[in-house]
């Protein structure tokens, strides 16, 4: 998986302004992020629907200015991981209500397109349809460090858990998804 930092964050005076309920600043928290936890929500609850993802974004959004105030740039997380630990836990309980139909097998997916973008949408498509196979925990771990390029650490803030637990769920969801994707792309 390619891995690029996301921009810088968002600084601390606009965050401030946010706070206030500054127009501007608000806008500004929500242009900035949006795409970050659409990319999470939409990686953890790909069989939930565009709709349902909207929603869970919006919760997401409403709880970050709800709890803005409580945020500290001096704190042990980046404004972008503390906003994507909010999308997580808002993404597991999402899973956790409603189970998404079951993902299609991969032998479902066309194996006899040879071009290079063809090949790459299908692998796409089948990592995705196996990020459905793991638990919501370790789904969240894979897409939080994989996607969104958060260390141990900040993985370990994010989902409330010990740092040990997260290299356990982040080994259990490669070996799933290797075990998974064993054999598609190679024909």
């Amino acid at each position: 998986m390619a891995r690029q930092r996301v921009e810088a964050e968002l600084d601390e005076l606009t965050v401030a302004r946010a706070v206030r309920g500054d127009v501007a600043a608000t806008r500004a928290l929500v242009e900035r992020y949006q795409v970050p936890v659409f990319a999470l929500l939409s990686r953890m609850l790909p069989a939930h629907g565009r709709s349902t993802i909207e929603d869970v974004a919006q919760d997401t959004f409403l709880d970050v200015f709800r709890r803005l105030s409580t945020y500290r740039h001096d704190g042990p997380a980046r404004l972008s991981t503390w906003i994507l630990t909010i999308a997580s836990r808002r993404a597991i309980d999402e899973q956790r209500r409603k189970r998404p139909a079951p993902a299609p097998d991969l032998e479902t997916i066309a194996p006899a397109r040879t071009d290079a973008r063809a090949i790459q949408r299908e692998l796409a498509a089948a990592v995705d349809a196996a990020l459905l196979d793991l638990t919501p925990d370790q789904r969240a771990a894979f897409v939080l460090r994989e996607y969104h390029d958060l260390d141990y650490d900040e993985i370990a803030r994010v989902l409330e858990v010990d740092l040990g637990t997260v290299k356990s769920r982040l080994s259990r969801a490669r070996a799933a998804l290797r075990a998974r994707l064993e054999g598609v792309g190679h024909e």
